[in-house]
């Protein structure tokens, strides 16, 4: 691990992962979802087709990001002040949006895997903000003197494992997640937002 990234580096974008994951967020909602509807089990390939779509939109902004560097080592810079510019902006909007509500009616009709991992592809890989996310998370991660290739590797599996872990937890507990973002909604998303605000500032200032 520390060959490919600093164990520092790797332990911060672990814990930021983590509140990534747990924060609500498109993939998150539809594995709840699904979860609620068609059991955990089955929304496993909801939550494939998710993690397929997030490592082609992570691979996307982290080699478009490594041919800037390449070009000038200046754009890392301005990319982290930017992206933490922007992670602050999105959680000063999180801070103030609403408790996330999830409306579920089952119509009786059963869905095939490929159209759940299908959902679930789609939603990671065609959401824009998606990618405006990621490319400016990434950049305050990324270390022009060791391999992209490497370093994308790492990102890719540390981010995927945690939120493969986070939704399958919110599918596995769907009955109970429901009502709980219902009752703490709002307080959840204070909590998260002042997070993004916190990383979205910190983050560019790192040496």
């Amino acid at each position: 691990m520390c060959i490919a990234m600093a164990l520092n580096t790797w332990l911060l974008f672990l814990v930021t992962s983590v509140g990534i994951s747990l924060t609500p967020g498109p993939n998150g909602l539809l594995a709840l979802t699904h979860g609620a509807l068609h059991g955990g089990r089955k929304t496993l390939f909801t939550i494939a087709g998710g993690l397929i779509g997030f490592v082609l939109v992570i691979a996307l902004c982290m080699f478009g990001i490594g041919a800037l560097v390449q070009a000038s080592i200046i754009w890392l810079v301005v990319l982290k002040w930017v992206g933490g510019l922007y992670l602050a902006w999105l959680g000063v909007k999180l801070w103030r949006s609403p408790p996330v509500a999830v409306e579920v009616s089952s119509d009786g009709v059963t869905v095939s895997a490929p159209a759940l991992f299908r959902a679930g592809l789609l939603t990671a890989a065609t959401n824009p903000k998606c990618l405006l996310f990621f490319s400016a998370l990434l950049p305050q991660f990324i270390d022009p003197d060791r391999s992209l290739l490497v370093q994308f590797t790492v990102v890719a599996m540390t981010y995927t494992v945690t939120e493969f872990v986070t939704e399958l937890a919110i599918a596995s507990f769907a009955a109970r997640v429901r009502p709980w973002l219902a009752r703490v909604g709002r307080r959840f998303n204070q909590v998260c937002g002042g997070i993004f605000v916190a990383v979205g500032l910190a983050l560019p200032l790192r040496a």
